[in-house]
C-alpha cells in the first residue's frame, strides 16, 4: 500500500496516530543527528584541553587559553565555578576543599544536564512508538473487520488486504522505535564517558586549589 493509499482510506484516528509516529520519528532523528556531531566534537576537544590546562605555566594562563580549545564549554564552567566569591554565604562556610567540591559538582551537573539533552525525547520515542503502531494496527483491523462485517463479505480473501495494510502501523512503530532505542543507548555510552572525563579534571583541580591554599 502507498503512503497516497493510506491517507486516502484511513480515518481520522489512523491519521492521527500516523502523524504522532511522523512527530517521533522526525524529533528523533533532529536529536540524534544534533547530538551526535556535539559529543563527537566534545570527545574530540577534552583532551585537548585538559592537556592544555595542565601544560599552562600557572593557573592565569590556564583560564585564559582553554575557551580556545573548549568549544563547547564543557571544561570552562568548571573552571569559572572555583572563582566565583562564597564569603558572606552559607555556601562559603566550612573548609576550602568542602567549597570547592560544592561547586565544582554544582557546575558539572549543569554541564551534564546540557549534554543530555534530548535523551528524554529518544527514550520516549523508543518506549511508546512500538505502542502506537500496534494500537494503529488493532484499530484498522477493527476497523476493516466491521466494514466486511456490515457488507457480509467476510472471506478470507477480503480479510487478507484490510488486514495486511493495518499491519503497516506496526511496522511504522518500530521503525520508529528501534532508532530511537539505539540512538540512545549509543549516545548515552558517549555521555557516559564524557562525564567521566569531567569528574577525573573537576578531582584533580580541586585538589590543586585546595592544595594552594
Amino acid at each position: 500500500m502507498s503512503l497516497a493509499d493510506f491517507w486516502l482510506h484511513s480515518d481520522a484516528f489512523s491519521l492521527f496516530l500516523a502523524l504522532v509516529l511522523l512527530a517521533l520519528s522526525v524529533a528523533s532523528w533532529v536529536v540524534i543527528v544534533w547530538k551526535w556531531r556535539l559529543l563527537r566534537r566534545v570527545q574530540a576537544d577534552l583532551p585537548r584541553s585538559i592537556a592544555a590546562f595542565w601544560q599552562a605555566p600557572h593557573l592565569t594562563a590556564a583560564r585564559e587559553q582553554l575557551p580556545s580549545f573548549d568549544r563547547d564549554r564543557c571544561l570552562s564552567p568548571l573552571v569559572d565555578a572555583t572563582e566565583q566569591p562564597l564569603t558572606g554565604t552559607l555556601a562559603g562556610a566550612g573548609l576550602r576543599h568542602e567549597q570547592l567540591t560544592r561547586t565544582l559538582r554544582d557546575a558539572l551537573h549543569e554541564v551534564l544536564r546540557r549534554l543530555q539533552w534530548g535523551q528524554t525525547v529518544l527514550a520516549t520515542a523508543g518506549s511508546i512508538a512500538p505502542f502506537v503502531g500496534l494500537l494503529g494496527t488493532v484499530w484498522g483491523i477493527f476497523n476493516a473487520l466491521t466494514g466486511m462485517a456490515e457488507a457480509g463479505q467476510l472471506t478470507v480473501d477480503k480479510i487478507a488486504g484490510p488486514v495486511g495494510e493495518a499491519l503497516v502501523m506496526t511496522a511504522f512503530g518500530l521503525g520508529v522505535a528501534i532508532p530511537a532505542v539505539l540512538g540512545y543507548n549509543l549516545l548515552g555510552r558517549r555521555i557516559g564517558q564524557i562525564e567521566s572525563e569531567l569528574e577525573g579534571f573537576a578531582h584533580d583541580l580541586r585538589g590543586l586549589l585546595a592544595g594552594k591554599d
